[in-house]
């Protein structure tokens, strides 16, 4: 459930790692209760804000409060309510599943009982009931990954800090992750979420900053920052390359914008201008009424790539680039301890 107060709040975080600018005057507001995303490519800063606002790393100016107390002031209150699961899982390999858990319980000052109860409810809560007596290194990547958020959960956390967490992961792994995420929000944990996986921060994020070369160049909500890029968008793939210029002018006569043509696909491209059925319909009575051949025909919403490639001139797997023109942001554990790596 959301507050009106950030569980999250940085202003202006600088760091640098000798003459390499990691974050450049990074600035964040993360509603209580709520999934807010970390979106951008290598090198952009992502990982750094995290260890920052997860206690482990000192910024170099600019301030910040997690869990409502101040990060410079209060590190130590903030470890009691925070997690961080990091890009690796960081369980013991020679322990079993829940030896695992068992520890992680007793390090966070839990009683032999009260360690083993809360080993088994997470067992339970992540699928790995019918493997908790396995060495972890018998484990799959999925597994290792939710056994890893299992232990960041032996206290449940204010503010949960995950840092690519779904690297390297199959669809459905990544899928048994997203829903465990997914069932803490509904619990009240807060999630700052760093991810490359444009999927992953559209399927997963309430609101979605995008984070390139240490600052944040664009936030909103997934559909939000799609909008940067315009309207629907009218496609269609003719059958014959002999019909694709007589789609192209008719595109152009329904739709009241020149198309983008590709020759080699046979696609035309328009934008929509007002309602997309009755943008379609007029094509298709169009085309039709001409003889156009249609392949394919369909009305299409942009995606949050299309999104990211205009806000930062490149993919989320490139090296930080040059900024184009943005737009300017909306913003006005594993407790730090064992384990994790960010």
């Amino acid at each position: 459930m959301t507050t009106s107060t950030p569980a999250v709040v940085a202003e202006g975080l600088r760091k640098r790692y000798g003459t390499t600018r990691a974050l450049a005057g990074l600035d964040l507001a993360v509603p209580a209760g709520t999934v807010h995303g970390l979106l951008g490519p290598n090198g952009a800063g992502k990982t750094t804000a995290v260890r920052i606002l997860s206690t482990l790393v000192r910024c170099d100016a600019g301030r910040a409060r997690v869990a409502g107390f101040d990060l410079a002031r209060q590190p130590d209150l903030i470890r009691t309510r925070i997690a961080l699961t990091g890009q690796y899982a960081a369980v013991d390999e020679i322990l079993s599943a829940r030896q695992n858990l068992v520890l992680f319980g007793r390090l966070h000052h839990l009683g032999a009982g009260d360690a083993r109860r809360r080993a088994d409810e997470l067992l339970e809560q992540f699928g790995l009931t019918e493997a908790a007596g396995r060495s972890a290194r018998e484990f799959s990547g999925g597994m290792r990954r939710r056994l890893d958020l299992a232990a960041s959960l032996i206290r449940t956390p204010e503010v949960l800090f995950l840092d690519e967490p779904t690297t390297g992961l199959d669809p459905r792994s990544r899928n048994q992750l997203w829903d465990a995420v997914r069932a803490l929000v509904r619990e009240g944990t807060t999630v700052l979420l760093t991810t490359q996986y444009l999927e992953e921060a559209d399927q997963l994020a309430d609101r979605i900053s995008v984070v390139d070369t240490g600052r944040v160049v664009a936030e909103g909500t997934a559909d939000e920052l799609k909008s940067h890029i315009g309207a629907d968008r009218i496609e269609v793939v003719v059958r014959d390359a002999a019909g694709l210029d007589r789609a192209v002018a008719l595109v152009h006569q329904s739709c009241g914008t020149p198309p983008e043509v590709d020759r080699d696909s046979r696609r035309v491209t328009a934008p929509v201008r007002d309602d997309r059925v009755a943008a379609l319909t007029r094509v298709m009575r169009a085309l039709h009424g001409a003889g156009v051949v249609v392949e394919d025909i369909g009305v299409r919403r942009p995606t949050l790539d299309e999104a990211f490639l205009q806000l930062t001139g490149h993919g989320t797997a490139d090296a930080a680039g040059p900024n184009a023109t943005l737009p300017s942001p909306a913003h006005a554990g594993r407790t730090a301890t064992p384990g994790g790596t960010a």
